[in-house]
């Protein structure tokens, strides 16, 4: 997952509202969110390479997301799956601090990430990029593949128009996705610099992405409420395409 913005005790009705685009290599096998058969609390999508996930959410509110750190002169070969974290997250019995402690002692093994851990009501992000976990504060914030709330022309793009959405409409999944499906780029004069070449910057640099072997695989939004309902809605999309090849929604 590259691209996420959330509303963290912003809206009176769901103290966690979450949007997010994955992007993957359209060869890399992935199956649309479900309740796992081995984990069958957790809600999920899963790698069906190295076997773990991007983002997922427990019937008990337990929550958890990754995206990349994106620095291309830093790659480990053969470093563990990312997407192993979260798992590891939702079948500990741990209070997330503790996990993220014992995290820690093996951060350095995997390649660069940012992770948002905890329950609706007590978020934590942690990289492996810098050294301790910080309690996430209440409010609107966004991530891709830098730090949490690196303004980026993406992100901040991303940032306000979630805003503009949550505040006038409340969370409206339709305009949320609308947000999610932005294919603009932006000019190279106001992108990072990651290792990337000049092409694929311009190419990553837009909320969704398309190129003829990477791009945006999937959307997610979830509106979470332990005293009342979550919906969790993910839109899959056809291969370099802003078109929808599958739609799966559960409400808990």
């Amino acid at each position: 997952m590259c691209l996420t913005v959330f509303a963290y005790k912003v809206h009176p009705d769901y103290p966690l509202i979450f949007a997010s685009n994955r992007d993957e290599f359209y060869d890399r096998p992935a199956s649309a969110a479900t309740f796992w058969y081995d984990h069958p609390s957790l809600l999920a999508g899963r790698d069906l390479k190295a076997g773990g996930t991007w983002l997922g959410i427990t019937r008990d509110y337990r929550f958890a997301a990754i995206t990349n750190y994106r620095d291309m002169s830093a790659i480990k070969k053969n470093a563990p799956s990312r997407g192993d974290i979260i798992t590891n997250y939702i079948s500990s019995n741990l209070a997330t601090p503790e996990f993220l402690s014992l995290l820690k002692k093996s951060a350095d093994s995997y390649n660069g990430f940012n992770l948002i851990a905890g329950d609706v009501n007590d978020l934590w992000y942690y990289t492996n990029q810098k050294d301790d976990p910080v309690q996430i504060e209440p409010g609107y914030h966004t991530l891709s593949n830098a730090f949490l709330d690196t303004p980026w022309p993406k992100t901040e793009k991303a940032l306000s128009e979630f805003k503009t959405v949550i505040n006038e409409h409340g969370p409206e999944e339709n305009r949320i996705f609308e947000l999610l499906q932005n294919t603009e780029r932006y000019p190279d004069e106001s992108l990072p610099s990651t290792g990337l070449s000049a092409e694929m910057e311009r190419v990553v640099s837009s909320i969704f992405i398309t190129s003829k072997n990477y791009g945006t695989r999937c959307s997610t939004v979830i509106c979470s409420n332990p005293d009342a309902d979550t919906t969790f809605t993910e839109i899959t999309y056809k291969k370099g395409e802003v078109e929808i090849d599958k739609t799966v929604r559960y409400r808990f």
